[in-house]
């Protein structure tokens, strides 16, 4: 089976916990995991931004904010993990290398942050090179990669694909402060260019874009390769019943 890394948004899947779009996503994620190897990577959210907040009003250093949103990602991560059932492994993977041992129970197995000063974004770009990845999904809670934030910027372009070296030019200004909530962050994106994995950067505010998407179906985001053919679909589509 190929193997995809999924790093999921917290934006997308815990704005709050008032407001998550856990359920949505089950589903989806279960018919995946029957088709690829998956892993996934859980982001902060909003809760996580909220608790760094708080943090810093206190004084307290980045790297201690640092740790209190991986906290978060993980209890996040937790949360996605029992939703799953018996589709996923039952323990958040603490490292890549914990999460490639669970890997081998066939299961979808989630991890959430792991190192200070490093985004779910990059775990999730580390986790695909040392699984040899087919594919690493960025679900974001915006469609795709702009030459600009196109929340302030009316003509910011979006791009069907892209290279790894303009990845790089298009993120490098980014900020790599914790909370920080920006499509993809830098250490990700080198990380894309010397592995060669494609990346896929795409609207997961709707899980049926990302199951379109692995499935060859018509999916809004950005595509990311070196060149040669696309690497979707990576299997069919399910059967309409």
């Amino acid at each position: 089976m190929k193997t995809v890394v999924l790093s999921l948004g917290g934006s997308v899947l815990l704005p709050s916990i008032d407001s998550n779009a856990i359920s949505p996503y089950i589903a989806v994620l279960r018919r995946i995991g029957e088709n690829v190897s998956l892993y996934v990577v859980v982001g902060g959210g909003g809760e996580a931004r909220r608790y760094i907040s708080a943090a810093r009003s206190l004084g307290i250093d980045q790297a201690a904010c640092d740790e209190i949103g991986i906290h978060i990602t993980r209890l996040n991560a937790m949360l996605l993990v029992s939703a799953l059932g018996d589709a996923a492994y039952p323990v958040v993977a603490a490292d890549q290398t914990r999460a490639m041992e669970y890997g081998l129970s066939k299961k979808i197995v989630v991890m959430g942050g792991v190192t200070p000063g490093q985004t779910t974004d990059a775990v999730a770009a580390v986790l695909a090179e040392r699984t040899g990845a087919a594919i690493l999904v960025n679900a974001t809670s915006v469609d795709g990669i702009y030459s600009a934030d196109p929340k302030t910027n009316p003509d910011a372009r979006r791009f069907d694909e892209m290279t790894p070296d303009e990845l790089v030019q298009i993120v490098e200004k980014d900020s790599l402060s914790a909370g920080a909530n920006m499509v993809i962050d830098m250490v990700a994106a080198k990380i894309v260019r010397r592995s060669s994995i494609p990346l896929a950067v795409l609207d997961g505010r709707d899980p049926g874009n990302l199951e379109a998407a692995l499935t060859g179906g018509y999916f809004r985001g950005t595509l990311v390769q070196g060149g040669g053919e696309s690497p979707l679909p990576l299997y069919p589509p399910p059967q309409k019943r």
